[in-house]
């Protein structure tokens, strides 16, 4: 087990009528809110009259800046950190999932930036990670998947270039997160889908570690991963039962607040396989994770064998000889593979309709502003080929 130092400021205000709570959150860092939000999916399921609600009875000014789309746009970035800029905006709150959150968070600190520096080719393409200062910002988290709103990332593409990029720092952490499944009831199958896909890849990027002596965290981990296998789907058959909701968000959360990676060094070469395969063709972040994970697997295992056999074992119940690891390792692949089919998800790029004439493009493109891909095993541009082209 690594030395490590961990910290996480966000408070997390969970349950059902949390959002009631919003209001008196904010009102603590100012009184003009940047309101950031996607579509017209909070205004359907009454997530937005709420907020509202709650922000003008503690006595806020609200600037509404919708439009947050899945792979959030660097473009809708620069308009919010102008609209910070000229409104002058002492807190910004993110209604949503992840891509509402991501964005928030680049806004947050673009809006801080010196004079000369550039958000994206400063800090996303550079994976700078020094961010000094930031407009503080909540969460009310409506989409559980991407961890967003307690974790250190954003992860934000440039459109114009097809590039997918993240930074980490502490001080985007949000202050506050409010989550209430209940608003989680409405969500459309295969964005929970998608959601499960993506919490599961975050509990794998982090179990996969060359770190030895780290059983507790392990266990955490396979304890999490197995809850995610054991209520998804329920929660895909039930879609407004509380208990299945509430298992998943909070899952979601823990999956990526960074405790799990504690003593350990995680793998991330997966997202950032993931991220070219969206940065090209918009295709959502989780149906691209239950592409890339199982071709990865593939690629790797046979060097890793015991940590996978432990994969199998704990988290598969695979039940096979020992004296066969390689067939147990390959029986819990087929295992996840079809869990991610059983959530209607994609297990090859053929599924959804991605074809072999940008594989070469994604697997160069990968390595544009970083040097190396994974820490599991380290990769170079032709082992991303040889991985995509077995997701094929």
């Amino acid at each position: 087990m690594l030395n490590f130092s961990y910290y996480n400021p966000a408070r997390i205000v969970f349950g059902a009528g949390t959002i009631k709570e919003v209001g008196v959150l904010a009102s603590a860092y100012g009184k003009k809110v940047l309101f950031h939000y996607g579509g017209g999916s909070i205004k359907k399921n009454g997530v937005y009259d709420q907020v509202i609600h709650s922000l003008k009875e503690s006595g806020l000014e609200i600037i509404e800046l919708p439009g947050a789309v899945p792979n959030p746009r660097l473009a809708l970035v620069k308009e919010g950190i102008e609209v910070c800029k000229r409104e002058k905006i002492d807190f910004i709150l993110a209604v949503g999932g992840g891509s509402a959150i991501d964005s928030a968070k680049a806004i947050s600190f673009g809006a801080k930036l010196r004079d000369g520096e550039d958000i994206w080719e400063d800090y996303y393409m550079r994976g700078d990670y020094n961010i000094r200062e930031a407009i503080p910002l909540g969460v009310v988290l409506t989409i559980p998947a991407a961890g967003s709103e307690s974790s250190t990332g954003s992860v934000i593409t440039d459109w114009d270039k097809n590039l997918k990029r993240a930074v980490n720092s502490e001080t985007i952490i949000p202050k506050f997160a409010i989550m209430d499944p209940e608003t989680n009831y409405s969500l459309p199958a295969y964005q929970t889908g998608c959601g499960i896909s993506d919490i599961l890849a975050h509990l794998f990027e982090r179990y996969f570690t060359t770190e030895k002596h780290n059983d507790l965290s392990d266990r955490l981990l396979e304890s999490a991963m197995r809850n995610i296998i054991a209520y998804g789907p329920l929660a895909l058959k039930h879609p407004s039962d509380y208990r299945y909701r509430a298992e998943i968000m909070w899952t979601g959360t823990i999956a990526h607040n960074n405790l799990l990676d504690q003593g350990r060094v995680g793998d991330w070469a997966s997202h950032d396989i993931e991220h070219e395969i969206s940065g090209i063709y918009d295709l959502a972040h989780g149906a691209g994770l239950s592409i890339v994970f199982p071709a990865w697997m593939k690629y790797v295992y046979k060097k890793h064998i015991d940590r996978f056999v432990q994969f199998a074992t704990r988290v598969w119940d695979v039940d096979l000889t020992y004296d066969d690891k390689e067939t147990m390792v390959e029986v819990a692949i087929e295992k996840l593979e079809n869990f991610y089919k059983s959530i209607g998800m994609p297990i090859r790029l053929s599924d959804v309709n991605i074809g072999d004439e940008n594989i070469r493009q994604m697997a160069e493109n990968a390595f544009l502003g970083r040097t190396k891909l994974g820490s599991f095993e380290t990769f170079n541009a032709d082992d991303v080929e040889k991985i995509l082209r077995l997701a094929l």
